[in-house]
């Protein structure tokens, strides 16, 4: 198994997310905190999440991503652009409704922008359930299949509260 790494970059108002490797829940506190505090910044503009190097996304993950969609179009923000360029993850951006909150490509935009590594972020085992059990409460609120998905597991895991 390959860890994931999250790299992103913001230059005059253009905020880039990539997303290498398998991207799973130990994650998800990285991205949480590291995109709440993106949305906080005012002079962002738009953003880009590149999936190009991901080898394998969860629906925690997916639902963050979701979430920062969700975020951004409440700040008045453009839908932002997500790039995959793996069939298998493409498929599934689409299966969960992605395509109503982002824009999808399915090719890479060249840039010349360099990118930093997030740094990981360590939560306790309940601040990590939370960020599990939000992600996919994103997730179910984008259509009905992920509804249907996700509702025994955020059940599940808000029991085990």
């Amino acid at each position: 198994m390959s860890d994931g790494s999250i790299f992103y970059a913001c230059r005059d108002g253009h905020y880039v997310l990539k997303f290498v490797g398998e991207v799973r829940l130990t994650l998800c506190s990285t991205i949480d905190l590291h995109l709440e505090s993106v949305l906080a910044r005012r002079e962002i503009s738009d953003t880009l999440i590149d999936l190009t190097e991901t080898t394998t996304i969860d629906s925690t993950s997916l639902g963050l991503i979701a979430k920062l969609a969700i975020k951004a179009s409440e700040l008045g923000m453009p839908r932002p652009t997500l790039i995959s360029t793996n069939p298998d993850i493409t498929r599934i951006l689409y299966s969960m409704g992605f395509d109503q909150v982002f824009l999808l490509l399915d090719s890479v935009p060249t840039s010349g922008v360099d990118l930093e590594q997030v740094p990981f972020v360590q939560e306790s085992e309940d601040q990590v359930r939370e960020r599990i059990i939000g992600a996919h409460r994103v997730l179910i609120d984008l259509n009905e299949a992920n509804r249907a998905a996700f509702k025994d597991l955020v059940a599940t895991l808000e029991n085990c509260s």
